[in-house]
């Protein structure tokens, strides 16, 4: 048997340092590692054969990543003790949606979906599933006599996947009405609830199978970390074929952003609440400005979906779009002119972000595509702070002018 004492210079450096907790830490631990030791050859057989549980590597599972995955996890069930929710967190947004994606479809599958996504969704969509054999679908969401009829006459149809409230315009869907017709056709939903977090809205409880968050956005919301996450109500699917895609993918998210979303988490009712509030005021001062044509905030009672909102959002979140009367020219102007709010292609942060959808995030989708979805040429997207709402309407005043 080796001595540990006799073990040479070089030895010594390389060998991992021992571990000196003796008591529980307060803040969840970074386990920075790659790999994860066996005490012998039967238990590494155990835990790869499913005998025993266990880490191997940090692709597979890490426990500062388990741990962040079981909270949100917990969140978006908040409530309701008969979901088993089950959650596998993601590099990013985009990574979540590319995973879950093809965990559940094949070529010949179709997905059904709107046309007023996320623009990067839409290119996930259309330049990789399509080209794999998976076809796209788009419709009207919110008629949902219109949605039965499609996927009645169509059992290719594999998952029905939509945003709610869409980005960037607000629009807002029938959660349950929309899974409840899923369910009948034997089909999946998958939402994206990343607008809301699980604090404004559950589409679990409402009926869906699958929930995707950038926690980059609200979740983290400091602007320091991206990440996404996969919330499914079948642990079943979860821990079989949604875990195998994310394993043999890569799209593991790394433990230091997973405890950077932990860390956002601790504050997320305290942020959405003035998030909402900001965003509010903000709403009903841009109604009234001349060179607004129009607000796209679901709290107003002119908002086409507001009842909708009202039925399934305990608050109306952060997020908000308005239309500039003067189009594409008015809308370059004035996101020169910002100076407290930031010009970013992100939203969710504690600080107010601006974007031009028809200049940035939707700058690859065909201008018919996007006007036919109204994000119009004049369109600006405002990720409210949690600044003091006074100075931002002031800065937006001095940009719109």
């Amino acid at each position: 048997m080796l001595n540990k004492k006799e073990l040479k210079f070089d030895t010594l450096c390389v060998r991992e340092s021992f571990d000196t907790v003796s008591t529980k830490s307060h803040v969840l631990p970074i386990y920075a590692t790659s790999s994860f030791e066996f005490e012998s050859i039967e238990q590494g057989m155990d835990i790869f054969t499913g005998k025993e549980t266990g880490h191997v590597y940090s692709r597979y599972g890490n426990p500062t990543v388990d741990a962040v995955a079981q909270k949100i996890a917990q969140l978006e069930a908040f409530g309701d003790s008969q979901i088993e929710a089950t959650a596998i967190l993601c590099s990013s947004g985009m990574s979540a949606i590319s995973t879950i994606s093809i965990a559940l479809l094949k070529a010949g599958d179709k997905i059904l979906t709107q046309g007023n996504l996320y623009g990067g969704t839409t290119e996930l969509f259309v330049k990789i599933l399509q080209p794999l054999g998976i076809e796209i679908i788009m419709t009207d969401l919110s008629n949902l006599q219109k949605v039965n009829d499609i996927l009645q006459k169509d059992d290719k149809f594999k998952v029905l996947y939509f945003e709610t409230p869409s980005n960037p315009t607000m629009d807002c869907l029938d959660i349950s009405g929309l899974c409840d017709i899923a369910k009948k056709c034997h089909i999946y939903t998958i939402i994206d609830n990343t607008f809301c977090t699980p604090l404004l809205q559950q589409p679990l409880r409402l009926g869906a199978d699958f929930v995707i968050h950038s926690t980059t956005k609200y979740l983290n919301g400091h602007g320091n970390s991206i990440a996404g996450v996969i919330v499914g109500n079948n642990p079943d699917l979860m821990k079989t074929k949604v875990w195998q895609a994310m394993k043999l993918l890569g799209t593991n998210c790394n433990p230091f952003d997973a405890w950077l979303t932990n860390n956002g988490l601790k504050t997320l009712p305290l942020r959405m609440k003035a998030h909402c509030e900001n965003a509010e005021k903000i709403a009903l001062w841009l109604q009234k400005h001349p060179n607004v044509a129009h607000v796209n905030y679901p709290s107003l009672p002119s908002h086409r979906d507001h009842l909708i909102a009202k039925k399934q959002m305990s608050g109306y979140g952060g997020m908000l779009s308005f239309e500039l009367k003067g189009g594409l020219s008015a809308g370059i102007l004035a996101m020169n002119r910002f100076q407290l709010c930031t010009l970013a292609p992100t939203l969710g942060d504690v600080d107010t972000l601006v974007l031009h959808p028809a200049s940035m995030s939707h700058l690859n989708i065909k201008k018919e595509i996007r006007e036919q979805n109204g994000i119009t040429d004049g369109l600006i997207r405002l990720s409210v702070g949690i600044e003091n709402v006074e100075d931002i309407i002031c800065d937006i005043e001095q940009a719109i002018h």
